[in-house]
Order: C-alpha cells, then structure tokens, then sequence
C-alpha cells in the first residue's frame, strides 16, 4: 500500500484519481496540468478501462519520466465510467490525505489543488467534506467557449436528491467522505460516481463547498460521455429523458443505493428522503403534498417548474 499522509513539511497529500478510456488524444495535456500545480504533493492513480489505442503507452511514458511515487496504473473492471471511478476510491492500496477525482481531457488550473487543500484544511477533523467547483467551457482545441451553471443556492441533501451541482472533475475531498463512499462499496448501482458523492456527504451531516471561480477547462468534444448540460439541444434531451422515465428510474436506484448507509444519514436527511420516496407512488394530492413537504428542489426556477409537472405526471 502507497499511503502518504501529511507532515509539518510537506502538508497533506492529494491522491488523484485519474480514470481513462480511449484517452490518447487529450491525455498528455491533463497530466501536464498536474505537473503545473502550485500544490506538489500529489501522485496520480490512473485506472484504465482497456484502452485499445494509445492511452496506456502514455501513461507509462509518463510513469518512466515521474517514477511510480508520482505515477500508478491498474486495470479498471470495464463497466462504465462510475464504476471505474467508485473502483479507485475504493481501492485499499491507495492511501491519502485527500481525494481529487480526474478526467482524462481537461486541464486543471494551476491552483486547483491549493484551493481545494485550503478549505479541505480548513474542515474540522472527521467530518465529511467536498470541494467542488464551476468550470471554463472550452472546445476541443482548448478555447474557450462558456461557463458552466453558477449555482446560488446551498448545498444540501434536500438538493442533492434532485441534481449534482460539483462536476467530477472539480471534486477533491477528504478521508472522512471517502470512508462513506467506501461504506456503501464500489459496486453500488448509481448513475454517476458525482452525483452519488454529493448524495453521500450532504445526506451524513458532511459539508460541500461550492467554489463559483472555475477551477478548470472542461473540454467539450463529441467523445465526451457526460457534457456540461448548458445547450439548448441539452436542456431538451433531459426533458426527453424526464418523459420516458429515465429520472424515476434514477431516484429509484438512489434510493436503493442510499439503504446502505441508512444509518449514517441525518436524522432529518431520513425524514427528507422518506417524505419524498413514500410521496412518489401516492394518489395525486397526497403526492404533491408530499414532494412539497420534503424539500426536494433544485437550483433554478426553471428546474423547480420542472419538478413539480414531473411531480403532477408521476415521473418522480
């Protein structure tokens, strides 16, 4: 086991957690990114879900020219993004201070790392912490194109049930939040390693900060499996996916996923969530009531209007 954990010197140490399919074209620009951090301490998990191009002969080009203390590559278990990312962080060979989640084709800004490590330090110990934050839209050659969403409102369970509001690729977080993800294990059934994380921390009393200054370039190309959701074209696909019952069957595996914490959430987190699980299923007043009861909600207006026509139709 590689553990490396923080001194007076060196202060806390960040595993990355880079997880590849298919990468070689962008590949080489994100680890360059890691190499430009202002924060050093830090070494880099890649797990690859057997790449047939040149993904796998960059990293190990990459592992001749750091060494194997900056550089570690495993073989993912090929079922999907989710399940390759919930693989390394609940890998028991990989021991850190703090956790960063990694996509293989974006670009950190050189302070990512130092401004997650700055409020990770500044949690207190044993609590479950997130850092997460808005990105730079920037198209396949690196240019940029947007922002993502900035968020408003606070992080919260009642939130979290509804939409993610940190992208994967933004996420570092703390053991304490790891020890949960570990808890409910890798082989959960969820749709995102994110969203699942926001899910766990906020539903066990943990913390979540949501960084409005982008703390990356989120590179949109049409290999992207998830994109940053802003477009038009988006927005209509989601509705689409709403109809056909797609975000019932999503809270239904929520909810199944969530049984195996139970006993770590809140006690008001489990009234939210009973509220809205029993609501889903009544007749249609009791069923309104009970959604409005719960809280359930999202950032916007616009989403929140969405929620209660899906609430009115049953497609909770």
């Amino acid at each position: 086991m590689i553990s490396k954990t923080s001194d007076s010197k060196s202060g806390p140490h960040v595993a990355i957690l880079l997880c590849t399919f298919h990468g070689q074209k962008y590949l080489a620009e994100q680890l360059e990114s890691f190499a430009a951090q202002t924060y050093s301490q830090w070494a880099v998990w890649a797990s690859d879900d057997k790449s047939s191009d040149d993904t796998r002969t960059i990293l190990e080009s990459y592992v001749a020219k750091w060494g194997v203390e900056r550089l570690s590559i495993c073989l993912g278990p090929s079922k999907g993004f989710a399940a390759n990312f919930l693989s390394l962080t609940c890998n028991a060979e990989i021991g850190a201070d703090y956790y960063a989640y990694s996509d293989q084709d974006d670009v950190w800004e050189a302070d990512k790392l130092a401004r997650a490590v700055a409020y990770l330090q500044s949690v207190q110990a044993g609590t479950p912490a997130v850092y997460c934050s808005r990105t730079r839209l920037v198209d396949a050659d690196n240019k940029q194109i947007g922002l993502s969403p900035l968020f408003s409102k606070p992080p919260s369970f009642a939130n979290a049930l509804m939409q993610n509001i940190g992208g994967g690729n933004t996420m570092v977080f703390n053991q304490a939040a790891r020890d949960l993800l570990c808890l409910a294990g890798d082989d959960v059934d969820v749709i995102t390693h994110d969203w699942w994380t926001y899910l766990v921390v906020m539903g066990c009393g943990g913390q979540v900060y949501y960084d409005p200054q982008p703390s990356l370039r989120y590179r949109q190309h049409r290999d992207n499996l998830v994109g940053a959701n802003v477009s038009l074209g988006s927005r209509i696909a989601r509705i689409a996916m709403l109809w056909r019952g797609r975000f019932r069957d999503l809270n239904t595996r929520h909810f199944q996923a969530l049984d195996r914490i139970s006993q770590q959430l809140t006690s008001a987190n489990k009234l939210i969530l009973n509220e809205f699980r029993a609501a889903r299923d009544k007749r249609l007043p009791p069923r309104v009531f009970g959604f409005l009861r719960s809280g359930v909600h999202r950032q916007t207006l616009m989403g929140n209007i969405g929620l209660v026509v899906a609430t009115l139709f049953k497609k909770m």
